[in-house]
């Protein structure tokens, strides 16, 4: 797996600082570049982590640019990784066709 892009987004409610990364990231399957996106929180209390959270689909799509207007809409929404097999699972079965497999 590469990481290719990275968005970083910060949230603060009271006493805790959510960090969400959002990645596209790479790999090679059958032969084909694959693209996916990792998504992870980690929670802050002043300096400390407390919680990590994270989740990805590394296999979405062979087309880069498919897959980046998909994290770019995650990213601006501030999805939580435990929520992102739920949104993005039936635009991944759409896009399985895409592999020729």
């Amino acid at each position: 797996m590469n990481i290719l892009e990275e968005y970083k987004s910060i949230n603060k409610q009271k006493d805790i600082e959510f960090r969400y990364y959002y990645r596209l990231i790479n790999k090679k399957f059958n032969g084909v570049t694959a693209y996916g996106i990792e998504v992870e929180r980690k929670d802050y209390i002043g300096s400390k982590n407390v919680n990590l959270e994270r989740d990805k689909i590394d296999i979405i799509s062979p087309e880069k640019e498919d897959v980046e207007k998909m994290l770019i809409k995650i990213w601006n929404n501030q999805l939580s990784p435990i929520h992102l097999v739920d949104v993005l699972g039936t635009y991944v079965d759409d896009n399985v066709c895409k592999f020729n497999i």
